[in-house]
């Protein structure tokens, strides 16, 4: 069987499990098997009656939710494409991946989803939730797959250009999944798939669509958020044992509970101040072991406590974790395992291993998947996960391979057991007038960790006579200056920042100078600044 047909296996056999659990505040609103096998049979015949054949591209714009896993799976069980997209893009540009794709129809989960891709020139048939989860229920057979037949076009972030629709097989998922699913059976102790996994990132991300069908495909559940404002209680309620995050939120905790403790009374200051010091030392002495067995027992059990009594450990992808900040949930209790890939690469190439984990460093090549380095440290990597190819860009995919290996266009540094870091993109690599290579995302996270109330530094100086930053963020002027000489005490010359802007304005998705999974678009952020950076360079 294909993962398509074990995940509905699943469902016919555990009629009466949860296996979508939607988190509503204090509430959790479970759709059960049989729930969900009538909503997939529902929208089968409403696909149908669409004219919906095996092959079509058919384009998925919604929040998650269990509609949302229901209609994916409905598309599957047709063999159609699924064509998932993030429901907060800018219109216009879910609008430009629909004509890339040919997307036959367009499933939107609300009218002002469907009104605005309308508005901004969609030519596709469209069709709302409503009506497609009103249709009779009418059981058929999944319909037939190959290996090589693509399942679903997952649409890359475009940091540097328009995004690009990556294919992906039958092939690739079916060996993927039993990858996932044995790392979170070892991760969780042998677990057989009864673990409680809370999920809030929106599931048309290639690492969120592996976090989804690895439950089914194990025949568990998932517990969804339904509200990220809400997303503290949220939390409390489903009371995980994981769930999958992204940087960003990470240091977002991170920085919270230390202002928080920073408004705690003075004793409670100075255990957190001594036992962060002393587990910060490579060769603790026993006074600093005293210490830090303090701290935990009066503090960082509490932190600890209050992010999830349940939770046994945390997952995070999408980008490097700062080593400080993995280092400080390592502290409280709560170890953060990396995962590392691309929407290419079936969304994973390294995991981390239990009691294996290394703060600053993303795991290991997963079985079955070859890694090398290759010019100016760029990873290469071939194996089952790797996607055919880019839809109908044959130029763009043959540029993504040399070789018959896949580059990822990062520039990484493998350690002597195979333990993978990330220092940054390859195509991120300035080179100012010195004629040196600088990767900025080192020397970025190093001014955002001097910086706890900065929301982002983008470092600037490609073919210009030094290097300086953007900041964005409510910090007073002086702390960033104060953050940049820090940093540039420890950096060689040609790496050194010497003026930076401070903008009060936030780098957002709307705005065009983030992703939708909240990466850098480093050209649209120096043309937004362009004014600002001619300043720094007069």
């Amino acid at each position: 069987m294909n993962f398509i047909e074990t995940i509905f296996s699943h469902l016919k056999a555990k009629p009466n499990a949860a296996f979508v659990s939607e988190v509503h505040g204090e509430r959790i609103v479970p759709t059960h098997g049989a729930a969900l096998l009538s909503l997939i049979h529902g929208a089968r015949t409403a696909l149908r009656t669409r004219g919906v054949k095996a092959g079509d591209r058919v384009a998925l714009i919604a929040a998650n939710s269990a509609r949302w896993v229901a209609a994916d799976l409905a598309i599957l069980a047709e063999g159609a494409i699924c064509v998932p997209m993030y429901a907060r893009q800018a219109s216009n540009e879910l609008v430009t991946m629909m004509k890339d794709c040919g997307a036959s129809l367009v499933i939107c989960a609300t009218p002002e989803l469907e009104m605005a891709i309308n508005e901004a020139g969609n030519g596709a048939p469209a069709m709302l939730f409503d009506e497609l989860f009103s249709a009779e229920a009418t059981e058929t057979e999944v319909i037939a797959r190959k290996g090589d037949d693509a399942v679903t076009l997952v649409y890359t972030s475009g940091t540097s250009g328009d995004a690009k629709g990556a294919i992906l097989t039958t092939a690739n998922i079916d060996y993927m999944l039993p990858v996932t699913r044995d790392a979170l059976r070892d991760l969780m102790g042998g677990s057989t798939g009864e673990d409680r996994v809370f999920h809030y990132l929106p599931f048309c991300f290639a690492g969120s669509r592996m976090v989804l069908w690895t439950c089914l495909y194990r025949g568990g559940g998932i517990l969804v958020s339904t509200n990220l404002d809400n997303l503290v209680v949220e939390m409390k309620t489903a009371a995980p044992n994981y769930f999958l995050n992204v940087p960003a939120l990470l240091e977002r905790i991170r920085k919270g509970v230390e202002a928080k403790i920073a408004g705690q009374g003075m004793i409670a200051r100075f255990i957190y101040k001594e036992g962060k010091a002393a587990f910060a030392k490579k060769t603790p002495t026993a006074v600093d072991d005293a210490k830090i067995a303090m701290a935990r027992k009066l503090v960082f059990s509490r932190i600890r406590a209050q992010l999830g009594k349940d939770l046994v450990c945390l997952i995070c992808g999408s980008a490097p974790l700062s080593e400080e900040t993995q280092r400080w949930f390592e502290m409280i209790g709560l170890p953060v395992h990396q995962v590392y890939g691309l929407t290419e690469t079936t969304a994973i190439v390294t995991m981390d291993r239990p009691n294996k984990t290394l703060p600053g460093r993303v795991g290991y090549v997963i079985p079955g998947c070859e890694a090398k380095l290759g010019e100016g440290d760029e990873l290469l990597v071939r194996g089952p996960n790797i996607f055919p190819g880019y839809w109908k860009r044959e130029e763009a995919t043959a540029n993504a391979f040399l070789d018959g290996w896949f580059r990822t266009g990062d520039q990484v540094e493998l350690d002597e057991g195979g333990n993978l870091r990330v220092i940054g993109r390859v195509g991120n690599v300035l080179v100012p007038e010195s004629g040196h290579n600088v990767a900025p995302e080192p020397i970025e996270q190093a001014l955002l960790d001097h910086m706890p109330k900065a929301e982002h530094a983008v470092v600037v100086g490609h073919g210009r006579p030094y290097l300086t930053a953007i900041v964005t963020g409510k910090v007073a002027r002086e702390d960033v200056a104060q953050a940049v000489e820090q940093v540039n005490a420890s950096l060689p010359h040609y790496r050194r920042i010497r003026a930076f802007h401070l903008a009060l304005e936030p780098l957002t998705i709307e705005s065009g100078l983030l992703t939708a999974n909240q990466k850098l678009r480093r050209r649209a952020i120096e043309t937004h600044f362009k004014d600002a950076l001619k300043e720094l360079y007069t």
